[in-house]
């Protein structure tokens, strides 16, 4: 696939041009300078045909994260078949944007001049310094009032090489969200999948801003790794907190979510990130990092310290690893496929009424004033998460303690425990009462 990578100095509206692009909000846009700082990647999909755009940082950024902004940039610009400088069109050049000017040349890619922030046409007079830097017409955008951008699809395809598309892999990839608290590990763990410093970690919390995806193939299984941002009880910033809303919404896009936890600081913040998860239907692998740093005489006990803080999550699998030694990071992705296979269990209807047959025969049915609960038939209508729709005769008379028991046999029965499944209770005239 055609990769299309967006370069320029920080806050020229990189991110923003990405979203539009895009057709979503996927980068996390503010103000403040040096928010995007890792590579971000999604696929455009145009009448055309499709491509990869990259997002990148802020380049000549004059902070502490430059010179790791640059090498991210450097390697994007690798397997780039073209870049978008964007340039901001309603202000004065900057060294800065020079500075990338004279960088791109030096790199020896395509590149269509951006100019961005072009609210409205007056605005175009305005475009005459930007032939300074040496790529041609700039063609004005407004990310905000998403002018421009079918031009610049338009010049995107009249520039990019011309070439046999390969044809894409009929497998879906499986959709793996990295959660977890700051400093946890997150961004350390997927560096170590890759082999490469894909991602900027740092002992500081809060190093990664944006959701990032990352495809990557293991064993002939395609996968997508969305590294977060850490989520912290608190927010610091509205970056911090634009951020960690992201961060919540890869746990919905997930197919299965990977909660990464730091065995030296455990809490109600991964009980409460399981549960979010969970409540979303999401299966979960709880990936214990930083296990090198545990001695062998420790193991043990705190194995067990693990179990007694997370005994809640007892039913879920887990994989204890380390980034610096590699350990068990296979049995990760071993697993998530698993565990999303599991998520798309379909049991038929006559096996599973069969089941019920055996449930309701070995326990005291519900009753109100001498009326039995009965359950007429039962059926699965979906999977991700496994849905079970019990027909009653009186939805009401169902009692938390047996909405507990099915879900209990069906766990253990239908060997589904390991992945959040949903009971729902219809009457006779298809009343919904849905499993609490």
């Amino acid at each position: 696939m055609y990769r299309v990578v967006i370069v320029g100095r920080p806050n020229v509206g990189k991110s923003s041009l990405f979203n539009r692009l895009v057709g979503r909000k996927s980068a996390v846009v503010a103000d403040t300078p040096g928010v995007t700082r890792d590579l971000k990647e999604e696929v455009v999909e145009t009448d055309t045909g499709r491509f990869l755009l990259v997002d990148t940082g802020g380049l000549w950024s004059g902070d502490r994260w430059e010179k790791k902004i640059q090498e991210k940039v450097d390697r994007a610009l690798e397997e780039a078949d073209l870049v978008l400088f964007a340039v901001d069109g309603r202000a004065d050049l900057t060294p800065a944007d020079h500075e990338v000017a004279e960088y791109l040349r030096r790199k020896g890619k395509p590149v269509l001049l951006v100019a961005t922030k072009v609210d409205h046409p007056t605005h175009e007079h305005y475009l005459g310094p930007l032939y300074a830097l040496g790529f041609g017409d700039p063609i004005p955008t407004s990310s905000e009032h998403a002018r421009g951008l079918e031009d610049l699809i338009e010049a995107i395809w009249q520039r990019l090489p011309v070439r046999q598309e390969e044809s894409e892999p009929e497998v879906a990839a499986i959709r793996l969200a990295i959660v977890g608290r700051p400093n946890a590990g997150k961004s350390s763990l997927l560096n170590a999948i890759l082999g490469e410093e894909r991602v900027i970690v740092s002992e500081e919390p809060g190093t990664t801003r944006d959701t990032i995806d990352v495809p990557v193939d293991i064993g002939g299984q395609r996968f997508i790794l969305l590294d977060t941002a850490g989520i912290r009880k608190r927010p610091e910033t509205f970056v911090e907190e634009l951020a960690i809303r992201r961060s919540l919404r890869a746990i919905g896009e997930a197919d299965v979510v990977l909660l990464v936890v730091d065995p030296f600081q455990v809490g109600d913040r991964e009980l409460k990130l399981a549960n979010e998860a969970l409540e979303k239907g999401k299966p979960l692998v709880l990936v214990i990092t930083k296990w090198d740093l545990v001695p062998k005489e420790e193991a043990q006990r705190m194995r067990r310290l693990l179990k007694e803080k997370l005994a809640h999550l007892d039913h879920l699998p887990r994989v204890y690893t380390s980034a610096l030694t590699r350990q068990n990071l296979e049995r990760i992705f071993q697993e998530a496929v698993r565990l999303h296979e599991l998520n798309h269990t379909r049991i038929p209807t006559s096996e599973l009424n069969r089941w019920v047959g055996v449930w309701t025969s070995r326990v005291q049915m519900p009753n109100f004033k001498g009326k039995p609960l009965k359950i007429l038939y039962a059926t699965q209508p979906e999977v991700a998460p496994p849905t079970f729709v019990f027909f009653v005769n009186h939805p009401e008379f169902v009692t938390r303690a047996f909405e507990n028991y099915l879900k209990n046999r069906i766990g253990e029965d239908l060997g589904l425990k390991e992945v959040p499944f949903r009971l729902v209770f219809r009457g006779r005239r298809e009343e919904e009462k849905p499993g609490r």
